[in-house]
């Protein structure tokens, strides 16, 4: 059983900036939850109880917001307003949060490797707060069937991208095994288009084995002078079955301006309350 996430949260969220420049990226709203908050929920839905957070500095607001707020709650509750009180309390209930420092930039491996001493020997689950994935079935949980199915000491979360935008991605060569089921063979970060071993991308979700912290240890950096998980997942391949997994889902980049416009207007327009009038909007605007 896959017991703990870890969120790696230290950036500086540059796309977002001024915005970001003394509000953590990972606290920006998706209609009325952080993005982080959004990856939280989907970790528990698939049954995991720990939440390792990664921060860095000016990161307070997250450890902030995973925190009981008594005198809020205390607030809610005399005036009478059950329905915000429990949405508040779902903030924590049902999970324990952890936080580690990464105190230098340098890169998404690192994060992970800051992250050894709380994971211990077991597997765990990697989540990019930035990739906001829409599905029924929640993608780690969908994930973790697949891990079990195959008999897997990894699985990544994979899709198919433009070949133009697989500069932007870890992207794996991998034999098919069953349907949107993949035996990666190969793996490369940010490829030219031409060098690229396919169109199948590494997306924000991962299942790894423990044995990805000595890997990490040993990786040196790579694109951009990071340390790159891609680099050190692809190091274990001949030792660890890792397999590519096709989720069911539609994905939001939200770590860009347009992706985080797109899905803040998908999921008001999927909210019961919301989703009326915004629909009307769109329509009386003509923007749809």
């Amino acid at each position: 059983m896959i017991r703990k996430a870890v969120f790696p949260a230290a950036g500086f969220g540059t796309r977002f900036l001024p915005a970001t420049k003394a509000s953590p990226k990972e606290m920006l709203p998706l209609v009325d939850k952080p993005l982080i908050q959004h990856g939280v929920e989907e970790a528990k839905a698939a049954g995991m109880r720990d939440m390792i957070i990664v921060t860095g500095r000016g990161k307070n607001a997250i450890e902030d917001h995973f925190d009981v707020s008594f005198e809020l709650e205390a607030t809610l509750r005399k005036k009478g307003a059950g329905a915000l009180l429990s949405s508040v309390r779902r903030v924590t209930d049902g999970a324990d949060f952890f936080y580690v420092r990464q105190n230098l930039p340098l890169g998404l491996g690192h994060a992970v490797l800051r992250s050894m001493d709380l994971v211990g020997q077991e597997p765990f689950a990697v989540v990019l707060s930035d990739d906001v994935i829409d599905s029924g079935v929640p993608v780690l949980k969908q994930m973790i069937r697949a891990y079990e199915k195959h008999s897997a000491g990894a699985v990544l979360a994979i899709q198919r991208v433009p070949k133009d935008a697989v500069s932007r991605y870890g992207i794996i060569r991998g034999r098919r095994i069953a349907n949107g089921v993949y035996d990666v063979e190969d793996m490369v970060e940010k490829p030219k288009p031409e060098e690229a071993p396919s169109d199948l991308a590494i997306i924000g979700r991962y299942l790894l084995p423990p044995s990805i912290f000595p890997a990490l240890l040993a990786t040196k950096p790579g694109a951009g002078g990071e340390i790159q998980l891609t680099d050190a997942i692809r190091s274990l391949i001949g030792t660890e079955r890792i397999i590519g997994f096709e989720f069911e889902g539609v994905r939001y980049d939200a770590g860009t301006k347009l992706g985080f416009l797109m899905a803040n207007v998908a999921f008001a327009l999927r909210d019961p309350e919301l989703g009326p009038g915004l629909r009307a909007f769109l329509k009386k605007e003509k923007l749809t």
